[in-house]
């Protein structure tokens, strides 16, 4: 199991397209996703969990992941939340 925390930096936060974007990603990985806010763990692959962590621009998510492909999909997933959706929203 891999664990990472990560800020979201996107002005809008978690919501709508980003929050399906980040669950389009944790789809495509074997691994189980896992996002702790506030000592809340919520499914990283449920889009309704996402979208109930409203999460923020500014908070603090710590990633949980366990699988064959944590490495890959841990590396993928904080880019997307630290980098990629900062440039899009």
């Amino acid at each position: 199991m891999l664990e990472k925390k990560v800020i979201v930096k996107n002005e809008i936060g978690l919501h709508a397209r980003p929050a399906s974007l980040l669950v389009k990603a944790a789809t495509s990985y074997k691994s189980d996703v896992y996002i702790i806010k506030d000592g809340n763990e919520y499914n990283g692959k449920s889009i309704m969990n996402i979208l109930s962590l409203g999460a923020q621009k500014g908070d603090e998510l710590l990633l949980k992941i366990d699988g064959p492909d944590e490495e890959q999909a841990i590396e993928a997933l904080v880019r997307l939340i630290e980098v990629e959706l900062k440039e899009k929203y």
